[in-house]
């Protein structure tokens, strides 16, 4: 498997270490502008080759001709939010940098999975699916894969259980409107207020954990200039789920097409992932109170869809 990961800053960099240790690629092929800074990560790289046990791919710091053939392609490349900022307020420098991108991505890989990680995710996700032939189940945005890595995380504190026996999602989209539906999550099989009540723990504060959850990208942000381990893992969960042609459940930006009657808009809600990207839209009820969350996801959806000059419908 070829995989090109378009930016070497924090994010993009680990991703390139998490394929390296897992053997999921044979030839692994970055670009950057700077092409000084990723072609020094590259041989910095290939010497943790000797002492990996997994198979030894080919490792290339070029430019898009050199990934042409891709069969993913990460993108992370654009401008960073600055401290104080939103995520919102790349919209519009983004939008124009990734049209640029995904230009020089279909000329070159036309067959490729495209995982947009770069923010804002999910508009990002529409601005390349508005600007290339790309179907809409090879486009795919990191979603709200590290808000839910978070939740679990924070849940788990709470109930002193490994975060993999916690199951739930933050869904909408990636910024202040994300939402938790609480009626989807368990712990060990058990809905939340019940594991808690029936094992002596005390109940969550639903609207803190929301909190949190939202807060602590900033927070990490504020104190060391990036936000890159979660967010490089959530990169290859996806990855590992198309190489493995896994069909696993995971909440990413896709576009919707009548799917929680929503028409026309990138949302970030479960989906099965598989060899072919996005197979399929995964169904859930919502209760009137996490439908009206989702319906104000979509709201701010679209006002940002107007921001990047990109009105709803293709």
């Amino acid at each position: 498997m070829k995989i090109t990961v378009i930016g070497m800053g924090a994010v993009g960099t680990e991703v390139v270490g998490h394929l390296l240790n897992s053997g999921v690629a044979t030839e692994i092929v970055v670009v950057d502008q700077a092409h000084a800074k990723a072609q020094a990560e590259i041989w910095d790289f290939s010497h943790i080759t000797s002492f990996i046990y997994a198979q030894n791919p080919r490792l290339i710091a070029g430019d898009y001709d050199d990934a042409a053939g891709s069969d993913i392609v990460v993108i992370t490349a654009g401008a960073q939010i600055k401290t104080g900022q939103s995520r919102d307020a790349l919209v519009q420098i983004n939008s124009a940098i990734m049209r640029q991108i995904i230009a020089e991505v279909e000329r070159t890989s036309p067959g490729a999975i495209v995982l947009m990680v770069t923010n804002p995710v999910d508009i990002l996700v529409q601005v390349v699916l508005r600007h290339s032939a790309f179907p809409k189940e090879r486009v795919i945005s990191l979603g709200t894969i590290i808000d839910t890595a978070r939740f679990m995380r924070i849940v788990s504190e709470h109930v002193a259980i490994d975060p993999k026996n916690i199951f739930g999602w933050v869904l909408g989209d990636h910024s202040e409107t994300g939402f938790i539906p609480w009626s989807l999550c368990n712990v060990c099989g058990l809905d939340i207020d019940s594991y808690c009540a029936l094992n002596g723990v005390p109940l969550i504060d639903r609207a803190e954990v929301r909190r949190k959850v939202l807060q602590v990208g900033l927070d990490i942000f504020a104190g060391k200039g990036n936000t890159n381990h979660g967010i490089a893992a959530s990169v290859f969960r996806i990855i590992r789920a198309i190489a493995g042609n896994e069909r696993s459940v995971l909440p990413v930006g896709t576009l919707l097409e009548g799917e929680y009657g929503v028409a026309d808009v990138v949302m970030s809600v479960p989906c099965v992932i598989g060899a072919k990207g996005r197979e399929s839209v995964v169904a859930c009820r919502f209760t009137p109170e996490e439908q009206a969350a989702f319906d104000a996801s979509h709201a701010h959806v679209l006002e940002l869809l107007g921001r990047a000059e990109l009105p709803a419908g293709r």
